[in-house]
């Protein structure tokens, strides 16, 4: 047991070791750019090479947003040396899959969000660019290009107005993406526009202020519910913090929790018992968001 704990600490530090190569490589690849960039250009290499750690830190970051369910393999590493047993590492490892989820569904929540928020200056700019005197194919064109919120049925919407294709149609497809259900609004204001005659841009100015107050009453309600989430994230930190106290008092609570049969049975309730807890209160404050 002790020799699998020893290469697994191997392992991380080997990990480690390769993660700060390909930093310095990174580092070094765009350092050479930049004395490129200077000699055949005269571009300034001072600048090129001052802007190399913050985009190679970004990117890191995103990446480690991107696979931060990851993380928890070498939190459970360090437990499983610190309590000499494998099963922090076999509870990393399920975690793995929970934490992804968790983290993949915050990323769609923060996506349909924006999402929303582009599709109301997507009318904000039409109106905009129709008092300003430009037809309305010419002010979607310049709406869409500006804020983005066609998505991905971008280039089939600015077809369909280009050549005179069915835009209500295709503004209808784009409203079908997640947090996009502004652009049937958009849509309707099209199609009233064209058969009935009537004004596109007292609809659209009309759409976009509901579209703003409910982008507002959205963001009312997340500040509401933040004391709620942080008070579940308190509650769900309360075993590790007794945990450290535990420590700090010369307990070894790690070695009564895994190595006898008490604490195992210990830690098996309370494992589910944290479970349902922090279930149960993210149910209720989701019902409170749906609400």
């Amino acid at each position: 047991m002790l020799e699998l704990l020893t290469v697994w600490g191997a392992v991380n530090a080997l990990a480690a070791f390769c993660t700060v190569l390909a930093l310095r490589r990174a580092v070094e690849q765009r350092c050479g750019a930049g004395r490129a960039q200077a000699l055949l250009l005269g571009g300034a290499f001072t600048r090129r090479e001052d802007s190399a750690w913050p985009a190679i830190i970004k990117r890191w970051r995103s990446v480690l947003m991107r696979r931060r369910a990851w993380l928890c393999l070498p939190a459970a590493g360090a437990l499983a040396l610190l309590g000499r047993s494998p099963l922090p590492l076999v509870l990393g490892a399920l975690a793995v899959p929970l934490v992804e989820r968790w983290s993949r569904s915050a990323t769609l929540k923060k996506e349909r969000a924006a999402r929303a928020e582009r599709v109301t200056d997507l009318c904000a700019a039409v109106v905009g660019e129709l008092r300003a005197g430009s037809q309305p194919t010419q002010a979607l064109f310049f709406a869409a290009r500006e804020t983005g919120a066609l998505g991905e049925v971008e280039a089939s919407v600015l077809a369909a107005a280009r050549f005179g294709g069915d835009v209500p149609e295709a503004l209808r497809r784009a409203g079908r993406q997640d947090g996009a259900d502004g652009l049937a609004g958009v849509a309707a204001c099209w199609q009233v526009a064209v058969d009935g005659g009537a004004g596109l841009v007292t609809g659209l100015d009309r759409l976009e202020v509901g579209l703003r107050d409910r982008c507002e009453q959205r963001e009312r309600l997340r500040a509401e519910l933040a004391g709620a989430w942080a008070t579940v994230v308190v509650l769900a930190l309360l075993p590790v913090g007794g945990l450290a106290l535990g420590a700090a008092l010369g307990v070894d609570p790690l070695r009564v929790l895994l190595h006898t049969p008490a604490g195992l049975a210990c830690l098996v309730v309370g494992g589910m018992l944290e479970a349902v807890g922090l279930w149960w209160a993210a149910r209720i404050v989701r019902g409170g968001e749906r609400a």
